[in-house]
């Protein structure tokens, strides 16, 4: 959640830079590009221009001076007239592109909804409600800077014994506890670390010293020095690869397509066995997959599953109530942008050989298009699993063996939000499930502390002694999915299932008890909050009441959890007031365009009162309505020293899985990929 000006610097090469290694390279080739952009396409370079000249002609006389591009992104089409021109695109023109543009100029944000076809402003307005845009990386380069420079500040390092210029400082939001945020105006608060010796500057805080930034005045408004405690070691700490490896080596390992991957990628089109689909980017959500349809081969035609589908927020609130840190309550998408802080995918390591890459175009804080290289990489994974199978010895002097491997789909996105590393991968499967999955990786935010072994501590520190002087911070990561499901259609309702236990009362039968399934279908929003840590064991999907199949069933798809959590903090907290939509895993909406951000569209300083849950107070009608279905997951991180000095993996998800949509197994007849053993490989390859 920090941005140490170095690692901006080094995050803005990775970004930028139009390198691309040779294995990028061949893979880019692959796909063909379409003339005319779809409806759900990101916007194109010569388009954020085009948004930047007209949002900049629309103030009177010459621009503001400080005029500044907070978020340029695709103002997607009506949905009802986007799936009327897909019924037949043939017969008329695409909705016409729009762009929705956020800038901040005199200390005010301009909201603007721009014409690209025609070259005007279609809408124009100032936010006068709580909170603020997203930060730019270079606010919170610049903040950082002013720290640095700042005197008392180099006064505190130089009193701490510390070399100015192994010093890097972050910038934090600051959330909202009850105070009036236009009087406090948009500042961040700024703590510092030290290098010497170690890339990790996360591990070596310069606890107790914060320095208060104006955002919109750049300037320093406070400072304080308010505790000394000891700099950790950098003993340790190091992870870059200029480390001594120990432990025996694995042999190479890897999957091989000699002809290809099986996928077609047009434009922002991808096409893969019986899946097709729209991916697009978003400086605030990363990756968006829109317009996921799945060929029935008996029907035989493609059926609407999921309209769009990406994440909305991820809440990031801390446990330690001390000075410097009881703030730390973070909205990374809102306040940081998601997909701002995607990171260049390195071939080889974070995608595998097979993979091909795509790139994104953003707008920069003066509007100017800036290009991300390898965004977004998109490969078929196999990992020796196993699709189904079944041995039959039944049969009298037969054995019947069938086994079918396993081989999906991936779309993967590494978004850095300072101190940590999240990979997101949205998965396919011929068997009808879309997979959903968050990894969790990166560095923990550590607070320096006096202690140096568990024995002499004595009172609350808020976290775990991990080495010396270093406490790792309990915390949260919440990240909520917004998922458009049309299911066969976009009038689908959501139904509960529950699992109940039931006593056989009339001696029918030996058997004491059995359970059986009652189903609910929800009528309006509060039927569709579910807390899955207290609810009832049951199965929840969404319906197409118009639709059944022969034998009757209504089609449908069914939410499959992964590890469920829920909030801890109390309902007043001001920190949970602003992400009150973790207080349910799941909730159900009518579909409105507007209502995309579970947090708001402007989190930073915001006072939560334009949320998920306050939107869902309305209690409107969703039963065979075009519906919203959103979905929390989280992760209570208790820190372990395994997590020092750099954090493994650890993952959650979710799946979406085909619920009576099919009349049988819908991969009962599928081919499977030719396995063959290449010339000096000890083990069969799968092609």
């Amino acid at each position: 959640m920090t941005f140490p000006s170095k690692i901006l610097f080094f995050l803005s090469l990775l970004f930028f830079s139009s390198i691309i290694t040779p294995c990028a390279e061949s893979t880019r080739r692959r796909h063909r590009h379409r003339r005319q952009p779809h409806p759900l396409d990101p916007l194109t370079p010569s388009e954020l221009e085009l948004a930047r000249a007209i949002a900049s002609d629309s103030f009177p006389g010459s621009p503001p001076r400080n005029l500044t591009f907070h978020y340029v992104g695709l103002d997607e089409p009506d949905k009802p007239l986007l799936l009327s021109w897909l019924s037949a695109p043939s017969l008329s023109p695409p909705p016409p592109r729009r762009a929705l543009v956020i800038v901040r100029a005199d200390k005010r944000t301009h909201e603007l909804t721009v014409d690209l076809s025609a070259g005007r402003v279609d809408s124009a307005r100032v936010h006068t409600g709580h909170g603020f845009p997203i930060l730019t990386f270079a606010e919170l380069a610049a903040s950082s800077s002013l720290a640095r420079q700042h005197p008392p500040f180099l006064e505190s390092m130089r009193k701490r014994g510390l070399k100015a210029e192994e010093i890097v400082c972050g910038s934090f939001t600051v959330g909202w506890y009850g105070q009036e945020a236009r009087k406090v105006g948009r500042t961040v608060k700024v703590m510092c670390y030290y290098l010497d010796g170690t890339v990790n500057l996360y591990m070596r805080p310069v606890e107790g010293v914060t320095v208060t930034v104006d955002l919109d005045e750049m300037r320093i408004v406070g400072f304080m020095d308010r505790v000394r405690v000891p700099v950790p070691k950098a003993d340790g700490t190091d992870y870059s690869g200029s480390n001594e490896r120990v432990g025996p080596a694995l042999k190479r390992i890897g999957v091989v397509q000699p002809e290809g991957p099986s996928f077609t990628v047009d434009g922002h089109m991808i096409r893969w066995a019986n899946w097709e689909f729209h991916l697009s980017f978003d400086v605030r959500a990363g990756p968006i997959i829109s317009l996921a349809s799945i060929y029935d081969a008996q029907k035989q035609k493609f059926r609407q599953v999921m309209y769009r589908g990406f994440i909305s927020e991820l809440f990031v609130p801390y446990m330690d109530l001390t000075e410097e840190w009881y703030y730390r309550t973070f909205f990374d998408a809102g306040d940081y942008g998601f997909g701002l802080c995607a990171v260049q995918l390195e071939p080889l390591r974070d995608c595998p050989e097979n993979a091909v890459f795509m790139d994104a175009y953003i707008a920069g804080p003066d509007g100017k298009p800036i290009k991300m290289s390898n965004v977004f990489c998109v490969f078929e994974r196999y990992a020796g699993d196993i699709m189904w199978r079944h041995t039959e010895l039944g049969i009298p002097g037969k054995v019947i063996r069938e086994v079918r491997p396993e081989v999906n789909l991936v779309v993967r996105m590494v978004s850095t939000v300072g101190n940590y590393d999240y990979i997101v991968d949205w998965e396919f499967k011929q068997s009808g499930s879309i997979k959903a999955t968050v990894r969790l990786t990166g560095l923990l935010e550590v607070r320096g502390s006096k202690y140096t072994h568990n024995d002499q501590i004595d009172d609350e520190e808020y976290g775990v002694l991990l080495a010396e002087n270093t406490l790792g911070s309990r915390h949260d990561h919440f990240l909520i999915f917004h998922l458009d499901l049309d299911i066969d259609g976009d009038s689908n309702s959501f139904v509960k299932s529950v699992f109940r236990q039931t006593p056989v009362a009339d001696h029918r039968s030996p058997r004491k008890s059995y359970w059986s399934v009652v189903s609910e279908t929800a009528k309006t929003e509060s039927d569709g909050k579910i807390n899955l840590l207290s609810s009832e064991q049951a199965e929840l999907l969404v319906v197409n009441p118009g639709k059944k199949t022969n034998v009757g069933n209504m089609v449908g798809y069914r939410l499959i959890p992964g590890s469920i959590t829920g909030p801890l903090l109390s309902d007043d907290d001001y920190a949970q007031i602003r992400g009150a939509f973790t207080k349910y895993n799941v909730w159900v909406t009518p579909y409105n365009k507007s209502e995309k951000w579970a947090g708001g569209l402007y989190t930073d300083r915001s006072y939560g009162d334009d949320t998920l849950a306050t939107w869902a107070q309305r209690n409107r009608a969703i039963e065979n309505k075009d519906i919203v279905l959103w979905y929390t997951l989280g992760f209570h991180h208790a820190p372990y020293q395994e997590d020092f000095p750099l954090m493994p993996t650890l993952s959650s998800g979710f799946e979406l899985r085909p619920a009576n949509f099919f009349e049988s197994n819908p991969v009962l007849t599928v081919v499977p990929p030719e396995v063959v053993t290449w010339p000096n490989c000890s083990v069969p390859s799968i092609i």
